[in-house]
């Protein structure tokens, strides 16, 4: 099974998201200089700096991959929104604090993404299809967070439902492009 991506150039763009991504890596370290409310330990790095390199090489492949710009734009949103699901979830937690075991369900959405996307073929009309149903799965996670009491996690949810419908939309677009 192929994926038909051919490469293409960069963009700025991503050696922007590049330098960003390094400025966020730096940024504990720097901070733990100056107060001792942040205490990272050489793991923590590890883990921060895969979890950018996924994200960034991610938006990288997709950069090559399409010229659309609607393809584009919604992989920005997925990979955005997925690192903060990914972020908050394991930082803070977003139902309760980070030992939650409900935070777990926000994982569920970026997981659906990963294999719509690969069953999809990395295809705008397949993204389109998996990112509905990460939006759908995380609107349940938002009516179970709204059950567990949690008003934080309902709203945060919420939001991330909005960012899958939009990044699902505009993948239908690219589709529609493709097609056409």
């Amino acid at each position: 099974m192929t994926t038909d991506i051919t490469l293409k150039r960069g963009s700025r763009w991503t050696l922007l998201v590049w330098i960003g991504a390094a400025l966020l890596l730096l940024t504990p370290a720097v901070a733990m200089r100056f107060t001792s409310e942040v205490v990272w330990t050489p793991f923590d790095f590890v883990v921060w700096g895969a979890i950018l390199a996924l994200a960034c090489g991610t938006f990288e492949l997709a950069v090559r991959a399409s010229g659309s710009l609607a393809f584009r734009a919604a992989v920005a949103i997925c990979v955005v929104t997925s690192f903060l699901i990914v972020w908050i979830s394991g930082a803070v937690g977003i139902i309760g604090d980070e030992d939650n075991p409900a935070n777990l369900m926000f994982g569920a959405a970026p997981l659906v993404v990963a294999v719509g996307a690969y069953v999809g073929r990395f295809r705008s009309a397949g993204l389109s299809r998996a990112l509905l149903a990460a939006a759908l799965i995380q609107a349940v996670v938002a009516i179970i967070a709204q059950l567990m009491g949690s008003r934080e996690g309902f709203v945060i949810s919420a939001v991330f439902t909005g960012a899958w419908l939009l990044a699902a939309w505009l993948f239908s677009r690219a589709a529609r492009v493709e097609a056409a």
